[in-house]
């Protein structure tokens, strides 16, 4: 496999044009106690544009609305030539409860200020940021086909939502005539595949690319953290707050070291990094679009793109697959066991479309 930002892949069931490897911004400013100052992160837009690369992500409260600020300041002679992605429904203004959440009034009022602070007119691709299990879909649906028809928003998507849901909506949209949904964010990496038992096989169904965040796994699969991390509590700044922001949501465990072990080994053979290991087996996957890559120094953007040369053999594959293995749970461990298989097919030889 050899990719390069310029061979651009089609964003679900769109012809949106878009780079295999999407530039996320959660790290322009330093607002959440560490991130790229202004500078840096002008490096970081200019050298995957300089690459080729056209998908940006942000999201409306990124680092405290700077993540679009910035962006808007950067991508000002370079706007109509970006597919530019954020997304709304976390909370803008703490103790106001209609400052978040994906009902029609957030929804306007989020769109009017992202647009304010991308200094731009219209907004390429908006995800639903998180589901809420509040507001009738038919709402959001028609929310989000309103802003369409209005030309304020060019696609719509949805991230971090549950796929009978996503599928539900889908379905409404098709029947009604109202704006697809194209993308699906989710998490997706070697430590965290269970987006493979439903999410990914639906959006591969109901014409949504998907485009993983978190694809390094918040760093776990670079090699940064050891077992002293199992049971690490400072609070520090910069990368030592990240380190203990992720301990604390539980990515540092056991299982996932040994996960990052064998990540470390596959990437010792090919002459690579882990980073770069981590991202590639992310890229194989065929109902992968472009995943998000992150990062806060020009030095850590060029590895992370290093990514789109790498390949591995069928070994290496086989070991980073059975070390990340997940339990399929029901109904697919079932179905794909030979018990069913026989009593549905016996011994006759059938090709499935996929």
């Amino acid at each position: 496999m050899s990719l390069t930002l310029d061979t651009y892949r089609l964003l679900g069931r769109s012809g949106l044009r878009v780079s295999p490897l999407a530039l996320g911004t959660a790290t322009f400013g330093t607002e959440w106690g560490w991130g790229a100052e202004r500078d840096e992160a002008r490096k970081l837009l200019d050298l995957y544009l300089e690459r080729g690369g056209n998908f940006v992500d942000t999201a409306n409260t990124y680092t405290n609305g700077s993540s679009e600020r910035l962006l808007g300041e950067f991508v000002r002679d370079s706007r109509e030539s970006l597919v530019l992605a954020t997304k709304y429904s976390t909370l803008r203004r703490p103790g106001d409860p209609n400052s978040g959440g994906p009902h029609r009034k957030n929804l306007f009022a989020s769109v009017e200020s992202s647009l304010r602070q991308l200094d731009t007119d219209y907004i390429d691709l908006l995800y639903l940021h998180v589901w809420d299990f509040s507001t009738p879909v038919e709402e959001i649906l028609r929310g989000l086909d309103d802003l369409v028809r209005q030309g304020k928003v060019l696609y719509v998507a949805i991230s971090s939502a549950p796929a009978w849901q996503v599928s539900r909506m889908q379905a409404i949209a098709d029947l009604r005539g109202w704006s697809p949904l194209v993308a699906l964010q989710i998490e997706y990496n070697l430590i965290e595949r269970t987006g493979e038992r439903d999410l990914i096989p639906m959006a591969r169904e109901m014409g949504l690319g998907v485009v993983p965040f978190s694809p390094l796994a918040g760093g776990v699969l670079t090699g940064k953290y050891s077992r002293d991390d199992l049971t690490a509590t400072d609070a520090a700044s910069g990368d030592s707050a990240r380190k203990s922001f992720n301990a604390a949501l539980g990515m540092v465990t056991e299982r996932n070291l040994a996960i990052a072990d064998v990540v470390k080994e596959v990437a010792a053979e090919l002459g690579r990094t882990p980073a770069q290991v981590g991202l590639a087996w992310t890229l194989r996957n065929p109902g992968v679009t472009a995943p998000i890559i992150g990062a806060r120094t020009p030095a850590q953007l060029e590895d992370n793109l290093g990514a789109l040369g790498v390949d591995f053999s069928a070994v290496q594959l086989a070991r980073l697959d059975e070390a990340s293995a997940i339990d399929p749970g029901f109904p697919h461990a079932m179905l794909a066991s030979d018990h069913i298989r026989k009593a549905t097919a016996g011994d006759l030889k059938i090709r499935t479309r996929r």
